[in-house]
């Protein structure tokens, strides 16, 4: 197998659940030997299959699929600009399929190749929403029945929703929500929720980018009595200098990189402890080689990760993010979306969660395979999520 080399690198776009999914598949010269990796950018997929296809597959084909750290250092600056999301997201689905291959190789789970293992299995949290107090709390409560004890708690969406809103006339159309109801909302959810449940389940809650810096620093003190696991998406990429204010006022744990795609934007909070968790999504910063790194740079500042885990994460990423969780001494929390019937008919292997926690089956590579026969019965939409599209009352178009 010395000569062993890359055959073809091909993507499959579906839709299981209604969410666009970007799938890489690399072929090798081995007959019956491929990896598959998650290169989802949902609103944008289209964009990261012909960066696979017309870009990556021609400078991919004919190296060898071992030399994954060559290969990514060689895929992200072979376009000279670098550490953008579309960029990103192709060279990870390629990423995860090379580890993924090379764990068949090996014939072992890719979380023996990154260590083996630090816990059998990684605790997840989900997501409780609800119209008002009351309905979040039966909700979690679900939740917790199913044995889960970390539940993330948002009321009407990120932003909040139902509010009156004053606006002007001929308004553009988009999401509109009014920030300080939002905020002087979530402290009387909080406390609601600690009444009710007392200290024993671990809550969360997603500003989601929400709020204005200072507003933010105030609704992360008003939260601080509720002793919260973690505070996500306090602040926006564009405003990383307010952690250092929002540090130096509270002690709510706080958790941020959603959206990051450089080491630029992470580094600085990290090496300077003004965050508790990060939350990159792991397609997004180029892959599990990108992924495994700043994971022990998260370890030398004490700072804990909790992977982005949403529903346009396709069953590959999320088994990537897990065999992650699974090597890491500082994993703190997985986020977790459950996949339909059909997802995991399209996606056999797909991650199981029982009491609580995620478990991937020990199969060679990830685990996961992508059945392109059923993933041709969901096929992809064009349809921008309404979301993206948030305003404030005055029609203003804001971060969503």
């Amino acid at each position: 197998m010395s000569q062993l080399q890359i055959r073809d690198v091909r993507v499959i776009l579906t839709a299981p659940d209604g969410i666009n999914l970007v799938v890489v598949k690399v072929e090798t010269t081995e007959p019956g030997l491929y990896g598959i990796g998650c290169a989802t950018f949902t609103q944008r997929h289209l964009t990261v299959a012909s960066a696979v296809e017309r870009y990556m597959k021609p400078f991919l084909v004919g190296k060898d699929p071992r030399r994954i750290e060559d290969i990514w250092q060689t895929s992200m600056v072979s376009s000279y600009w670098r550490n953008g999301p579309v960029l990103n997201n192709a060279i990870a689905g390629v990423d995860m399929a090379l580890w993924d291959i090379k764990g068949k190789l090996a014939n072992m789970p890719v979380y023996e190749l990154l260590g083996g293992k630090c816990r059998e299995a990684a605790a997840v949290y989900r997501h409780a929403d609800g119209r008002d107090p009351q309905e979040v709390e039966q909700n979690v409560r679900a939740f917790i029945e199913q044995g889960y004890r970390y539940l993330r708690c948002q009321m009407g969406g990120y932003g909040g929703r139902g509010h009156q809103l004053h606006s002007p006339e001929n308004a553009q159309p988009g999401v509109y929500f009014d920030p300080q109801a939002y905020s002087r909302s979530v402290p009387r959810l909080f406390e609601h929720m600690r009444l009710q449940l007392g200290n024993e389940i671990e809550l969360l809650h997603d500003i989601h980018e929400r709020l204005v810096p200072i507003e933010a620093v105030r609704l992360a003190k008003q939260l601080e009595p509720y002793r919260l696991f973690f505070l996500e998406d306090a602040l926006p990429p564009e405003q990383l200098d307010w952690f250092e204010n929002l540090r130096s006022q509270c002690a709510t744990p706080l958790a941020m990189g959603e959206l990051f795609v450089h080491p630029a934007e992470w580094m600085p909070l990290i090496s300077r402890r003004l965050i508790d968790f990060i939350r990159c999504h792991i397609s997004a910063i180029g892959g599990l080689t990108p992924a495994k790194k700043l994971a022990a740079l998260c370890e030398a500042f004490g700072v804990r990760t909790a992977w982005h885990g949403p529903g346009d994460l396709s069953p590959v990423g999320a088994a990537a993010n897990i065999h992650l969780d699974l090597a890491s001494p500082n994993f703190g929390i997985q986020e977790w979306t459950e996949y339909s019937e059909q997802a995991r008919e399209v996606f056999p292997g797909c991650p199981e969660v029982r009491n609580g926690y995620v478990y991937v089956n020990d199969k060679p590579g990830l685990g996961v395979d992508v059945d392109e026969s059923k993933a041709a019965l969901y096929p992809c939409h064009d349809k921008l999520p309404a979301w993206t599209l948030a305003r404030i009352p005055d029609g203003t178009a804001i971060r969503p």
